[in-house]
């Protein structure tokens, strides 16, 4: 059962709608006491750093999210604005985020790209796997994902990164640590790699 988090942030039909496809049993948790007891967490993000931790904040999500999460061994993964709020804090802004991967939300440096429009980096880009992970097993690396954003994350730890993507420099679009995951693409736009990841984290 996967439960995707509801605070007002993110495409969540459109992943809903893959994982009924897949028949993978999942439920939308639009208050915190829906995530007691979660298998696996999927945590969506569209938007600024600050404007989804307030949200996370205000609707106390934040405070039940780190008791699975960090007391309970959830598993759970974060996509995009998602994936930063893993991070301690951002350079979008000045919330603290959830921590849960120690590291820091950077904006891509627009002077080392050529290609205009420079930012924000959108559209297909492939990955480079640096580590083995289930979560992306089967994952066509040369196909790629789809991608939107402005800001990168950061590790502090370069063990902490499982894939890398190149934008005028090379970042991490794929992190995690024990049972926490991030990814800085959208799957639900990246056709069948997208479909295979989010299958891929249902299975773990």
């Amino acid at each position: 059962m996967i439960t995707i988090i509801d605070y007002g942030s993110g495409n969540i039909k459109a992943i809903a709608n893959i994982y009924e496809k897949l028949k993978v049993p999942y439920t939308i948790a639009s208050s915190p006491e829906q995530v007691i007891g979660a298998k696996k967490i999927f945590l969506p993000g569209v938007g600024a750093f600050d404007e989804t931790m307030s949200k996370l904040d205000s609707t106390g999500f934040r405070k039940v999210l780190d008791k699975e999460v960090l007391e309970n061994n959830v598993p759970i993964m974060g996509i995009c604005v998602g994936m930063q709020i893993l991070a301690d804090s951002s350079e979008e802004g000045t919330c603290k985020g959830l921590g849960y991967i120690k590291g820091k939300v950077k904006k891509i440096d627009a002077n080392l790209i050529l290609q205009k429009p420079k930012l924000p980096h959108l559209g297909w880009n492939s990955i480079e796997v640096l580590k083995n992970n289930e979560l992306l097993k089967d994952i066509d690396p040369d196909f790629g994902f789809y991608f939107l954003h402005t800001y990168y994350f950061e590790c502090d730890d370069k063990n902490n990164i499982l894939a890398t993507t190149n934008y005028g420099a090379t970042f991490a679009s794929a992190v995690y640590r024990e049972n926490v995951f991030g990814i800085q693409f959208h799957p639900e736009k990246s056709h069948q790699n997208g479909v295979k990841l989010l299958n891929n984290f249902a299975n773990l």
